[in-house]
């Protein structure tokens, strides 16, 4: 079975692509490297630096390979630069998703996995997530992210497009071969890993007057290497199950100051932490309900706390001190 990876140059990509390898499957990735790194897809995967906007270029990846299906992660991640910029997220991330989709019918291709977002849900008025709470986005991408679901569903009910998304909360740690390195990186714990290397190292730290126990958010943080096992996973119960969305996440929540006193323990370097004012379009408390993951996917994570993300996270800094470059 071929499977086309947008975006597998990524973070996330990289290693959902790794773990459809180790399971036999042929994997094509596609990324136009503006966010991505060529080394960071494994040498046996045939890759094609393209943009998933340039309709030409998609449509001769599918004639070439004969896709069975395609694994969507290609797109523009930050928060923060989608509410400067929100052109451009939407272009990226709708716009390019709505040519990929074009490309995939013209192809006959009718099998979709989307990489979507616990930003779908904006400021949740529960403290444990589900996928019927209600979906109101507090930022462009989050909004990009939901609106390509329901662009999804509706050409489900138009032209039979299966398609499965998944929206992980915070994914965090590392494979052996693969982990974080974002230029310039906006996440939490490969920033504070960073300042773990450095000496006297510091970490920002946005907003400490959250309605939270300590006054900083908290973020339910899922192992990378679970995210990508839940793709395969929705992948083999394509046929099962479609127009479906999943949570995936641990169903455990962690302040950042509690994340900066794990890493503190993990690594055994103390980490001053720089008290900045909130960053906009971030919501107090992010936690996932995963039940329907592990109902109907049988989806369970094998990192289930953040001292086991961090260990591995920390394992492929160390190993990886340039990142991929």
């Amino acid at each position: 079975m071929k499977i086309l990876v947008t975006g597998g140059a990524g973070y996330v990509g990289s290693i959902v692509t790794e773990e459809l390898v180790k399971n036999g499957y042929e994997v094509i990735v596609v990324d136009n490297l503006q966010f991505g790194h060529r080394e960071a897809v494994p040498k046996e995967v045939d890759f094609i630096q393209a943009d998933i906007g340039a309709a030409d270029a998609l449509s001769r990846v599918f004639h070439n390979y004969q896709i069975d299906a395609v694994m969507h992660m290609a797109a523009d991640s930050i928060v923060e630069y989608s509410i400067t910029d929100p052109m451009r997220c939407f272009q990226n991330n709708v716009s390019g998703g709505l040519t990929l989709l074009a490309v995939m019918l013209k192809h006959g291709v009718k099998k979709i996995i989307f990489s979507s977002s616990a930003a779908v849900y904006g400021r949740p008025r529960v403290k444990l997530i589900r996928e019927d709470q209600p979906k109101n986005p507090i930022n462009p991408y989050g909004e990009s992210k939901l609106v390509f679901e329901r662009i999804m569903g509706w050409y489900e009910k138009a032209y039979g497009l299966k398609h499965i998304s998944l929206r992980y909360f915070n994914a965090a740690g590392a494979s052996q071969e693969h982990g974080e390195d974002h230029r310039p990186e906006s996440h939490l714990i490969p920033n504070i890993l960073n300042a773990a290397r450095k000496k006297n190292g510091s970490v920002n730290i946005f907003g400490t007057d959250y309605p939270t126990r300590d006054g900083t958010c908290i973020r339910d943080y899922v192992h990378v290497i679970d995210i990508a096992r839940a793709h395969i996973l929705a992948l083999e119960k394509m046929d099962v199950l479609k127009n479906r969305a999943y949570n995936l996440g641990n169903g455990e929540g962690y302040s950042v100051m509690e994340v900066v006193k794990a890493t503190k323990q993990v690594t055994a370097v103390d980490i001053a932490a720089r008290i900045n004012p909130r960053r906009a379009g971030d919501p107090a408390v992010l936690v996932a309900g995963s039940q329907l993951a592990h109902e109907e996917l049988g989806w369970k994570p094998e990192y289930p706390d953040i001292t086991s993300i961090l260990e591995t996270a920390w394992k492929w800094l160390k190993s990886h001190p340039q990142g991929y470059g």
